[in-house]
């Protein structure tokens, strides 16, 4: 027997989050797309809520409840308030997830407690590279041995840079296959050079460039392809999940308009042209939700996933595209105005395909 109800607990968690995105993402979602800026009080009032700290192990200071359907459900929830604003509130799991699963046990010891702590730490990932071509599995970032420990070199961008900060989580090949480096924000020879992009305003992000970068051999994790391939993977459907997120907004604010905005005598919304249009933006969210829980499912119950997470990666990044670009057309004119939220929708699930490691269940 298949079952798409939530279980009680991760049905509590839901209405938790959905409440905590209606009442507090979402009122904060345009001013801090205007401001490039994101409120500090915010993140630690989500933070305190243990969103991160729910899957990792009892003993490190989480709930010991670690799974990527629940995770899911939440970057939902913490997407449909504000995409930038959920990368922000998550960013902590971006090195305690990938520490948990292939750090050692003194590795766990001293980096969990303090991102899983009372006291919101954000945290980074570097996985994506900007040339063309880039394959996260197979980093062209350099790692060689040197002095009992590890000297990098290579380019990374699309870098989540939030203050207070110690540290990035750094992918590179070394000698062994690609490996994760933890690399302290301060070191010699890294530079970071900030970004902007079309979307995610509100999310500082960084280029980074590594020049002889030097990194002790106990910062050095080993997760090898099998390892680097699960973190991609738990990544893309982190990603997929918030771009149903993203897509959920564009359609509700669209089908709300549409049923106010009046023409000819009537609602929009009674017109064929337009029912048909929100009628086929539904369908296709829905079913991209089944496939993103799909994927969930295969990584929850250990089984094969890479066929599953890529399709719905795919599918969720296509819908979050078309059902905001939707949108926006339903709302004419007012559609491209920063008035409403279908533009900034827009803008931001035009950065999908590129979001690589920004966010981790």
């Amino acid at each position: 027997m298949i079952d798409f109800d939530p279980s009680e607990e991760q049905q509590l968690i839901v209405e938790t989050v959905r409440q905590f995105a209606r009442n507090e993402v979402r009122e904060h979602a345009r001013e801090c797309d205007e401001a490039a800026k994101l409120p500090a009080a915010l993140l630690q009032e989500a933070h305190a809520l243990g969103l991160v700290a729910h899957g990792i192990e009892e003993r490190f200071g989480g709930g010991g409840a670690r799974s990527a359907l629940t995770g899911a459900l939440v970057a939902e929830e913490l997407a449909w308030g504000d995409l930038a604003i959920a990368l922000a509130i998550l960013s902590p799991s971006l090195e305690a997830l990938p520490v948990q699963d292939q750090g050692s046990d003194a590795q766990k010891r001293r980096w969990l407690p303090g991102l899983v702590g009372e006291r919101f730490r954000p945290g980074a990932l570097a996985l994506v590279e900007p040339h063309y071509g880039a394959d996260p599995l197979r980093p062209t970032t350099r790692a060689r041995h040197a002095d009992g420990g590890y000297v990098l070199d290579g380019q990374k961008c699309l870098v989540p840079w939030l203050d207070g900060g110690e540290q990035v989580l750094v992918s590179a090949t070394g000698d062994a296959g690609p490996q994760l480096f933890m690399v302290s924000r301060q070191a010699a020879g890294l530079r970071a050079a900030p970004a902007r992009y079309m979307g995610i305003q509100a999310l500082p992000t960084v280029e980074l460039e590594l020049e002889g970068v030097r990194v002790p051999a106990d910062d050095a994790l080993a997760p090898g392809e099998k390892g680097l391939a699960q973190i991609v993977q738990r990544g893309r459907v982190a990603q997929g999940a918030m771009a149903i997120g993203v897509a959920r907004t564009a359609f509700e604010v669209a089908r709300d308009y549409a049923k106010e905005r009046e023409a000819f005598g009537a609602p929009i919304a009674t017109k064929q042209a337009i029912a048909f249009k929100l009628a086929d933006m539904s369908i296709e969210i829905d079913a991209a939700r089944l496939l993103v829980w799909e994927a969930a499912w295969h990584l929850d119950t250990g089984r094969d996933a890479a066929r599953a997470v890529l399709l719905a990666y795919r599918q969720a990044q296509r819908v979050a595209l078309e059902v905001s670009d939707g949108a926006v057309q339903v709302l004419g004119g007012h559609g491209y105005t920063r008035e409403y939220l279908p533009e900034l929708c827009l803008r931001n699930a035009r950065g999908f395909t590129c979001f690589e490691g920004l966010s981790l269940v």
